[in-house]
């Protein structure tokens, strides 16, 4: 199945590009309708093509629309691993409930459920490309560091973590950004309202999916549930990382 472009005359180059997966072209036209003139959007039918896409179009950012029946999660893991962009996920005809905390931890920066409109839409698209310049214009994300503590080492650039035997442990986008709010200030009580802003979670999702980051991040990095070494609770504040950390 080919790539569809939307919108790649002269007065649309200087757009945003927005590569879409629709995989059984339900929604194309309402979004392709709904976003003329304010991006370029590129639609893929295929997960491969999506893969070729990220190359060859260079977009601004992902949309996924998901169907009855598709691996949405999986898909959005391999995604991970390979690309850093922004990534909405849609619910398309005959989806069912979207878990939220799960398409989150899978590496979404956002999910819209079924009723939405396309000036919804519009404004989410536009919400997480303004995020994605902020980032891009902040000193601290131009100069992603190597870290390690405990013997385990972080390279923001690779986006890599490394235990202490040197096994690659695979992070979610939220672990990650988790993992990283700890290691620029170790040894310090940060809060969970910081460490949401950190992660950038939906602000619709309650304090608790904090919690269950931290515990899953935990596990990766072998912390006893009942009694982690490496990331404390801090009562009344929120979490600590309390080992030594070092930029090599």
């Amino acid at each position: 199945m080919g790539v569809l472009d939307i919108g790649r005359d002269s007065l649309t180059r200087k757009l945003p590009s927005v590569l879409i997966l629709d995989q059984k072209a339900m929604m194309q036209h309402m979004i392709a309708d709904g976003l003329h003139g304010h991006v370029r959007a590129t639609v893929v039918r295929t997960a491969q093509s999506l893969v070729r896409a990220l190359v060859s179009r260079r977009p601004d950012l992902v949309m996924i629309v998901v169907h009855d029946g598709d691996d949405a999660l999986d898909l959005l893991r391999d995604l991970r691993g390979r690309s850093v962009l922004p990534v909405i996920l849609l619910a398309g005809h005959g989806c069912g409930e979207i878990d939220w905390i799960d398409a989150l931890e899978a590496g979404a920066d956002d999910v819209m459920a079924r009723p939405f409109t396309v000036p919804e839409l519009l404004a989410h698209v536009r919400a997480l490309l303004r995020r994605r310049t902020m980032d891009m214009l902040n000193p601290m994300r131009r100069d992603w560091q190597r870290y390690r503590f405990a013997g385990w080492v972080l390279d923001q650039r690779a986006r890599r973590l490394t235990d202490p035997s040197g096994a690659d442990i695979w992070l979610t986008k939220g672990e990650f950004a988790l993992l990283s709010a700890f290691v620029i200030a170790p040894r310090t009580p940060l809060s969970r309202e910081h460490l949401l802003q950190a992660t950038r979670i939906h602000e619709d999702v309650s304090d608790n999916s904090m919690n269950v980051r931290v515990l899953r991040l935990r596990r990766k990095l072998g912390d006893e549930a009942r009694s982690p070494a490496l990331i404390q609770t801090a009562r009344g504040v929120g979490y600590m990382l309390t080992a030594d950390v070092q930029i090599v």
